[in-house]
């Protein structure tokens, strides 16, 4: 998913770790695994949509119980867990969810990780896009550490009561066109602003932000804070700088909430309709829905993004030596990332399918989404994803990206200056990577 990282993620926060000492604390259970019943536990940050799929596989394998843990999105508190259970040999799940921008850190230690190759994973490189197989991959190419669950095609999702009450157009196609670029987008919400409305235009600039880097980086050089060679690049990309201004402008022009990504303050604009647009992933539109409840349903509705396209989020499954049940685990694993699994998952929560089978399936071609106005949802993501563009994340992407949304926020609460927010920016992320 993503995240986030994050494939960032859902609307609460990662359960606390006092409230992970459970029976699955320690990851997999101690119950025999030569035909006894056993339980799988899965962790996740944010939404995968995976309940209906764990009903139907312990349906399928008596004797298999099947425990997410951890559904919150917060994936700067979910990683460092993680970390932490690797580094120890125990405490983590039976599979494990990687967002893509840690994937790379993952890999620098792949022996934490089942190599997926030895246990037939290597027959399914056909069910995933290429870029997405290869992300699960060392360097080598000799271990798999991960099977891709989604990838993150960008739209914009926006509020339809809120644009008829600030005299914009409401209907998908219409809004599309009113904001070719981000600039368009400025002036659009500059409009909406002068109506009084009682809302902001956008929920949160670091959102934005997220959205625009990983747009331009994309569509230019291939990476945005790290290059390929693993090299801290933050003040020296430009597709780096660019986002920083562009979003630099839309702050400028008090435009955003100022409502902190993923904060209850977040979740409760959701509800009490308190932003008309925000930048929208296809695992967002689960968030969305899952953050501003039933009665915000049809009120909703799905625009393109502003700019080129752009891949936000997306996350792998993997399974860490430390499972005392890894034959199950990985079974368990290629279920859930498989083309029926991929669309499972679309059709409860809305992420996305990296497998192209699952992306040429009716089911997500023609899919519609009812809370979202009935948004052609497969269309509107699907259409793209074959060809969207992956930014290269390196070594610490996750530690120096949350550096530089800090830097966001507060140009965005008034506590700098864009240019003093932008040496913040450069100065700490340089830290972040240097520990």
């Amino acid at each position: 998913m993503g995240v986030i990282p994050r494939r960032r993620l859902a609307a609460i926060a990662l359960v606390a770790a006092t409230a992970l000492i459970a029976p699955t604390a320690c990851g997999g259970s101690d119950e025999p695994a030569d035909g006894g019943p056993i339980t799988l536990t899965v962790d996740v940050f944010g939404q995968f949509g995976y309940e209906e799929l764990y009903r139907e596989y312990e349906a399928t394998h008596k004797g298999v119980k099947i425990v997410e843990r951890g559904t919150g999105g917060n994936l700067d508190e979910y990683s460092p867990k993680l970390t932490q259970w690797l580094a120890a040999g125990k405490g983590a799940g039976d599979v494990v969810a990687i967002e893509e921008g840690l994937m790379v850190e993952y890999k620098a230690n792949p022996n934490h990780f089942v190599n997926l190759l030895d246990h037939g994973a290597g027959e399914l490189k056909g069910n995933f896009l290429e870029w997405k197989w290869n992300q699960g991959l060392t360097a080598d190419g000799k271990h798999l550490i991960g099977l891709g669950t989604d990838v993150g095609g960008m739209a914009m999702c926006y509020r339809k009561d809120l644009f008829a009450k600030a005299g914009l157009p409401t209907e998908r196609d219409e809004v599309s066109k009113l904001w070719p670029t981000w600039q368009e987008y400025v002036k659009v919400g500059e409009q909406f602003k002068a109506k009084n409305t009682g809302a902001s235009f956008l929920d949160a600039a670091t959102n934005i932000f997220n959205t625009i880097v990983l747009q331009t980086a994309g569509s230019g050089p291939g990476h945005h804070y790290y290059d390929t060679n693993d090299k801290l690049v933050v003040d020296s990309n430009p597709a780096v700088r660019q986002a920083w201004d562009t979003t630099m402008d839309i702050v400028d022009s008090g435009l955003s909430g100022k409502y902190g990504s993923w904060s209850e303050e977040w979740v409760s604009a959701f509800k009490q309709a308190k932003f008309a647009t925000i930048a929208c992933p296809a695992w967002m539109t689960g968030v969305i829905e899952g953050n501003a409840g039933p009665a915000a349903k049809g009120k909703w509705d799905i625009a393109r993004v502003p700019g080129e396209g752009g891949n936000w989020g997306g996350s792998h499954l993997a399974v860490p030596k430390q499972s005392k049940h890894q034959a199950e685990a990985i079974e368990l694993a290629k279920f859930l990332t498989s083309a029926k699994g991929q669309i499972g998952a679309f059709k409860a929560k809305g992420p996305l399918p990296s497998s192209p089978q699952a992306l040429d399936d009716p089911a997500i071609v023609d899919s519609k989404n009812p809370y979202f106005s009935d948004a052609p949802v497969g269309k509107i993501f699907a259409e793209g994803a074959k060809t969207l563009k992956p930014v290269y994340m390196g070594p610490k992407n996750q530690a120096v990206r949350t550096e530089v949304e800090n830097a966001v926020r507060t140009v965005e609460l008034g506590q700098r200056s864009p240019e003093e927010g932008w040496k913040d920016a450069v100065n700490n992320a340089k830290k972040a990577a240097d520990k």
